[in-house]
């Protein structure tokens, strides 16, 4: 099945698509390190940098299917009520429409966070691709249940010419984090050394959940998390950590990568935070491996 990727970023569509036994032929994003990683994983895939919504979709390779994850920020409550929503992000999803109006590729896969759905332009999104001849579904579906170490849901709207199909989550058990923490790896500190809040936050998760257990580093006053359960959502900000004792750390990038499903030796950027950013928008490629499946077996 010849692929396209937009809005490929870190490259977690295309991997998957590739496990799938997919071919894809071209991958797009606006960002240099994002277009710089993947390249770097996929070389056998054409690559262009640039702003897709002012992209020319008639110079793209023929596909049949249209994968894509248009920017998230604008929908994701993850960016908070008090940070804007702008029109300009939420205006990408448009760039399928521009890709579809200029190719029909027999399948789209378009990949967002579930607030997406609720986007006020969603209806009418959907409706153009019906006007172009394809039936549109919707899923939400949790990346825990696709054999990945994180609770990840997202929603994913499938397009076919060739009738509704929806899409199935396996539900494998969930894999544990404990299965993920190198204890020899990282930078460890001592937890009394931080500020109150987070000796609170230490101490409140470490009553609930023993010794060694995860944190959402922000001061926030959740009780952190077990580590027989998946990681929490990742974003595209450094903010896990695990407690060992009075000891903590962040996740290292290894421990992030393998919660996103990632093959350890998947190549990101160089920095730190840029590499988190990249994963933090990211398809899970177990998901997309197994969605690409179910759509080619179709």
């Amino acid at each position: 099945m010849r692929t396209i990727d937009l809005f490929a970023g870190a490259g977690g569509f295309t991997a998957g698509a590739l496990q799938a036994g997919a071919d894809v032929l071209w991958a797009a994003n606006h960002w240099p390190e994002a277009v710089a990683a993947h390249a770097s994983n996929h070389p056998d895939t054409a690559h262009a940098c640039q702003d897709l919504t002012q992209a020319d979709f008639t110079r793209v390779p023929e596909h049949d299917l249209l994968l894509a994850s248009p920017a998230c920020q604008g929908h994701s409550i993850a960016r908070g009520a008090e940070r804007p929503h702008h029109d300009a992000l939420r205006s990408t999803a448009w760039a399928v429409i521009a890709c579809v109006e200029a190719q029909r590729p027999g399948t789209v896969l378009v990949e967002n966070v579930p607030e997406f759905l609720d986007w006020a332009l969603f209806d009418v999104w959907a409706m153009a691709l019906e006007r172009y001849g394809y039936s549109v579904t919707t899923q939400v579906l949790d990346s825990s249940e696709f054999g990945v170490c994180q609770e990840r849901k997202r929603a994913f709207v499938l397009a076919r010419q060739d009738g509704a199909l929806a899409l199935e989550s396996p539900r494998l058990d969930p894999v544990p984090l404990r299965q993920v923490i190198d204890w020899d790896a990282g930078r460890w500190s001592s937890i009394a050394s931080k500020v109150d809040a987070t000796r609170d936050q230490a101490a409140r998760a470490q009553a609930k959940h023993g010794d060694r257990c995860l944190i959402v580093y922000n001061g926030s006053r959740n009780a952190g998390r077990s580590l027989d359960a998946p990681a929490p959502t990742i974003t595209t900000v450094d903010r896990l950590a695990v407690l060992d004792g009075d000891r903590m750390r962040m996740l290292t990038l290894d421990e992030y990568r393998v919660c996103m499903g990632f093959d350890p030796s998947y190549r990101l950027a160089p920095r730190k935070k840029d590499a988190i950013k990249l994963l933090g928008n990211a398809v899970c490629p177990p998901q997309a491996a197994e969605l690409v499946r179910q759509v080619m077996a179709a």
